[in-house]
């Protein structure tokens, strides 16, 4: 058994937790790649809700993924300042998310490919920085922090889903918002205001549940 013990490295993650990282990095990668590549881009910047749903499958899909996957390499290295990490991480996702759904940014990812490129890398980093702040860390007070930054996210993609779908016209030039799905412009953009307000704001929710279960189990 000893030389068993010796012979495990003394840092670093797991083989079998390695393992795992690695292949959550690889779903999450695989993932962007499909997302990117495939038809999305091109139909987000002409309708809203397949824009909602690429802008979803960054941020509540792929990113976690990634991030998850990023927290399980570095699982054994402390956390410095949760607090402050996560006020930081949790202000710049908000001033993202709610900055690239305002007209004139919204408007000009879609018109020019270089403001899109920089909307859908913002989304990623935004994406990424939130979980992994929220899920660094192994104490009860960094799984506190996380629920805080969960809860806070989750309540104001919520909100801006609910005012993206309740809004009484069209939010947008009319020329980036042609409908999709077979629907008119306007009960596009309430699809994608929809899609927010609920798949945008239940994975937070969800991860805030599993630090409050985190933090209750320690």
């Amino acid at each position: 058994m000893s030389g068993i013990a010796a012979s495990r490295p003394a840092g670093g993650p797991r083989p079998a937790s390695g393992r795992m990282a690695a292949a959550t990095l690889a779903c999450g990668a695989l993932l962007l790649a499909l997302l990117w590549l495939g038809p999305l881009p091109d139909m987000a910047r002409r309708a809203f809700s397949p824009h909602m749903v690429l802008h979803l499958g960054v941020t509540v899909v792929a990113a976690p993924l990634i991030a998850l996957g990023l927290v399980r390499l570095g699982r054994d290295r402390p956390v410095r300042h949760p607090l402050a990490l996560a006020l930081a991480a949790s202000l710049f996702e908000m001033l993202v998310v709610w900055g690239w759904h305002a007209p004139v940014l919204h408007e000009a990812a879609a018109a020019r490919l270089s403001a899109f490129a920089a909307q859908q890398a913002s989304f990623f980093c935004a994406g990424v920085l939130i979980w992994a702040t929220a899920f660094a860390g192994n104490s009860r007070a960094t799984a506190g922090v996380g629920v805080f930054a969960m809860l806070f996210t989750s309540m104001h993609m919520a909100m801006l889903g609910l005012l993206l779908s309740l809004a009484p016209g069209l939010l947008y030039d009319p020329a980036f918002c042609l409908g999709a799905w077979g629907l008119d412009p306007l009960d596009d953009q309430r699809l994608g205001g929809a899609l927010m307000a609920v798949l945008g704001g239940l994975p937070y929710l969800a991860g805030g549940l599993a630090l409050t279960w985190r933090m209750l189990r320690d």
